[in-house]
C-alpha cells in the first residue's frame, strides 16, 4: 500500500515539475523574440500598447552610416569632400578614385548585376548619359535642383549637374619663352592657333575615348566647324600630338614639369596647378566648350538613402562655394561667386554646345576617332 501510494505521489509530481518547466520554457521564448498578438493575454497587450516608445524588434536592421562612391576627380578634392561630408552628416565614404570618368563608366556598366558603389561622382553628364539609358542609375531628383537653372537638371533624372568646367590651353611659359618665341610664334588665343606646325611633339592631350575632356574638344571642334571642317581640323591636329592621355588632368602635370610645352586640358585644373608655382599660364580660346560636371546614384547600391543625402548636399550653397575655393571650378549656382583667378563664366566665349547630341553621336565619334593614325 504504501509502496502504491508513493509511487502515484512522484508520478502527480514529476507532471507537476514538467508543466513548471513548460512554462518557464514558453515565456522565455516570449521574451527572445516577436510575439504573436493572437497568443497574447488581454492584460500584456494591455501593459504593452501603454508603453511610451515601443522597442524595436530583433530583426529591425540599423540605419546605414556609410557610403560607397566611385570618384572621377583629383584625390586630394575627393578627400576634402568626403571629410566635409562626415564633419555635417556624420556618414563615412568610402571611394574608389579612377582615372577618368570613362574609366569609371566602364566600371559601373561592368558592375550592372551586383553594383558595388551608391555613388558616381565627377566626370562630365554625357559619360552619366548612357547609364542612364542602361537602367544603371536610379532616377532621383533633388529638391535642390529647384534653384538651378534647368541645363544642369537631367529632364529624365538619371544625373544631376553641380559644377561646371571650362576647356582651356596649358602653356608652358619658360619653354615657350625660350624655344618658340625666339622663332616668332605668338601665343594661341584660338583653337586654331594649335594647327602651327612649331607645335608639332610638344602638344599634349587626351583621349576622348576615355576623358570626358578629350571627348567635349573633339565635339566642339565638330559643332564650332561642322561636321566636315571639323574632322579635317582634328586630322590636321592630330599631326602635332604627341600622343593621347587617357585622363585630361594628365596633360597639365607633363607640361606643368616641362615634359611639353602645351596641351589642352580643364582651365580650372591649370589654374589649381599654376597657383603651386608651375611654370604654366592658362589660355581660354574663343568658342571653347565646357562641361557639366555630374553626379548620380547608382541603381542596387547598398547605402541608396546616403546617396540621396549625398546628392542634395552636394548642391547646397556652402558646398558649392567649398568646390569652388578648393577645385577652381565654376559652381551651378548663381549665388556662388567664381572661382579666385578665373573669367566670369558669362565672358567666356562659348561655342554652341548640343549636349544632347553630343551624348548620341558621342559612340560614333569615339569611333571615328580611333580611325586617325595611331599616337
Amino acid at each position: 500500500m504504501f509502496k502504491k501510494t508513493s509511487s502515484r505521489f512522484v508520478s502527480v509530481m514529476t507532471a507537476v515539475m514538467l508543466m513548471a518547466v513548460m512554462v518557464v520554457s514558453g515565456c522565455g521564448a516570449k521574451n527572445d523574440g516577436p510575439t504573436n498578438a493572437a497568443s497574447e493575454s488581454p492584460s500584456q497587450s494591455a501593459v504593452e500598447t501603454a508603453s511610451p516608445e515601443p522597442t524595436p524588434s530583433a530583426s529591425a536592421s540599423p540605419e546605414s552610416n556609410k557610403l560607397v562612391v566611385y570618384a572621377a576627380l583629383n584625390e586630394d578634392d575627393i578627400i576634402q569632400l568626403s571629410k566635409k561630408f562626415k564633419e555635417d552628416t556624420g556618414i563615412e565614404i568610402e571611394y574608389l578614385r579612377l582615372g577618368n570618368a570613362g574609366e569609371a563608366s566602364t566600371r559601373i556598366l561592368a558592375e550592372k548585376a551586383n553594383p558595388q558603389a551608391d555613388i558616381f561622382v565627377g566626370g562630365s553628364v554625357e559619360f552619366y548619359e548612357p547609364l542612364g539609358k542602361e537602367g544603371i542609375l536610379e532616377n532621383y531628383v533633388s529638391p535642390n535642383a529647384k534653384d538651378l537653372d534647368a541645363q544642369f537638371n537631367d529632364p529624365n533624372g538619371f544625373w544631376q549637374g553641380w559644377y561646371m568646367g571650362v576647356l582651356g590651353i596649358v602653356l608652358n611659359t619658360e619653354r615657350f619663352e625660350k624655344e618658340l618665341a625666339p622663332k616668332g610664334v605668338k601665343e594661341p588665343t584660338t583653337w586654331d592657333d594649335l594647327l602651327d606646325a612649331n607645335y608639332k611633339d610638344l602638344f599634349i592631350t587626351s583621349n576622348p575615348a576615355t576623358a570626358g575632356g578629350g571627348y567635349i574638344f573633339v565635339a566642339d571642334q565638330l559643332f564650332r566647324l561642322g561636321e566636315d571642317k571639323g574632322w579635317d581640323y582634328l586630322k590636321k591636329l592630330n599631326e602635332n600630338v604627341h600622343h593621347y592621355t587617357k585622363a585630361a588632368g594628365d596633360g597639365i602635370n607633363l607640361t606643368a614639369t616641362g615634359e611639353f610645352v602645351i596641351g589642352m586640358s580643364w582651365a580650372h585644373d591649370i589654374v589649381k596647378s599654376a597657383k603651386q608655382g608651375y611654370p604654366i599660364k592658362v589660355i581660354i580660346p574663343k568658342q571653347t566648350a565646357f562641361e557639366i560636371g555630374g553626379v548620380g546614384i547608382v541603381k542596387g547600391g547598398g547605402n541608396t538613402e546616403n546617396a540621396k543625402k549625398f546628392v542634395d548636399w552636394l548642391l547646397t550653397k556652402p558646398v558649392g562655394e567649398m568646390n569652388t575655393q578648393m577645385s577652381n571650378r565654376y559652381s551651378v549656382r548663381k549665388d556662388v561667386a567664381p572661382p579666385e583667378g578665373m573669367i566670369k563664366i558669362e565672358d567666356v566665349d562659348l561655342v554652341a554646345y548640343d549636349r544632347t547630341k553630343a551624348a548620341e553621336m558621342k559612340p560614333a565619334t569615339v569611333e571615328k576617332f580611333t580611325q586617325l593614325p595611331a599616337k
